[in-house]
């Protein structure tokens, strides 16, 4: 039988916390202890994104990370994150302070299939969304973000023929703005898969001079109602810049504690999904709490690893994907 520290490992279990213990203050002793930083991705509860050292989305974390001369990351986000990190960092110790933060996009997309999708189309480039796992990246020619999907696409020649995985929403769009006639994989997330165009469309009644934004992970239907579409980086700059007072938000909730500290004064609703919460939170996302962030710090487990090999694969098309990047100026 396992023992309650090999299960804490796999992140079965809590071990308990003295409920005196002022978690902020403890997180920051332990950080300067073992020369830690601490990442934190717009979709993670407000006490996480308040103690992180950097807030954003998930490859700028990573790239952030890389720059540093911490010995350990915690990234407080799910599991592919975590992988990014390390394929980004390899000589660091990568911990995510709840194994079973998943991602449905990246489930979505089994490596071993997608292997078999691929061999189908041997004459196409293969770009991958950064949201995918370690072993995934190391199956593509090229990764992208939401940010910059649309200019990967349109920096290959017009007649290279094209796979493009995992997200079968953002990847349409994609097309759509390009005009390109790409080959899509059939998955999606499911946070931005469940927002509801009906209930939308009685939101935006009630507040007709509310801006409506979305992330191009949404299904057609909604981003066909958006002022805006971008990345969460996007939106979060896109509030900030404009001179709208409220604004509908189509993406997971967590990146509202930013809208709002970023933009006080203006006021922020989630837009809500299919079913009868009250908005959209990513139950991957949620696993992740203070507590947990505390526990992986103080006993540096659980820890996220990557084979060397997969390294080595997955690094190439991330280290491709930043010199278009740079090469575009972007």
């Amino acid at each position: 039988m396992d023992t309650l520290e090999e299960l804490t490992k796999k992140g079965f279990v809590d071990e308990h916390i003295d409920p005196t213990l002022d978690l902020f203050d403890e997180i920051e002793k332990l950080k300067k202890e073992k020369n830690a930083i601490i990442l934190a991705h717009y979709y993670q509860e407000p006490d996480i994104q308040d103690i992180a050292d950097y807030i954003g989305d998930s490859l700028g974390l990573s790239q952030e990370a890389a720059k540093t001369e911490a010995d350990v990351i915690v990234f407080a986000g799910v599991h592919f994150m975590a992988e990014t990190a390390k394929i980004l960092s390899p000589g660091k110790k990568v911990l995510l302070p709840d194994l079973k933060a998943g991602c449905s996009l990246a489930d979505s997309c089994p490596p071993h299939l997608f292997r078999k999708f691929k061999e189908k189309y041997p004459d196409h480039v293969v770009i991958t969304y950064v949201n995918c796992t370690a072993e995934l990246k190391a199956l593509s020619d090229i990764v992208c973000t939401s940010t910059n999907a649309v200019q990967i696409v349109e920096s290959l020649p017009k007649d290279q023929k094209i796979i493009f995985g995992p997200d079968k929403n953002l990847g349409a769009w994609v097309a759509k703005k390009t005009g390109r006639d790409l080959v899509l994989w059939n998955g999606a997330c499911m946070v931005h898969e469940i927002f509801s165009r009906e209930k939308i469309t009685k939101l935006k009644e009630r507040h007709p001079n509310a801006k409506f934004i979305a992330h191009p992970e949404c299904e057609e239907a909604v981003l066909q109602m958006a002022d805006y579409i971008g990345s969460t980086t996007g939106l979060l700059k896109y509030t900030m810049n404009s001179d709208t007072e409220e604004f509908i938000v189509a993406t997971e909730s967590g990146i509202i504690h930013q809208m709002e500290k970023a933009n006080p004064g203006k006021t922020f609703i989630p837009a809500p999904p299919n079913n009868n919460c009250a908005c959209n939170d990513c139950p991957y996302m949620k696993r992740n709490t203070l507590e947990k962030l505390y526990l992986c710090l103080k006993n540096g487990y659980p820890e996220v690893t990557v084979p060397e090999n997969i390294i080595v694969e997955a690094r190439k098309p991330i280290e491709r994907m930043l010199e278009i990047s740079a090469s575009l100026g972007l």
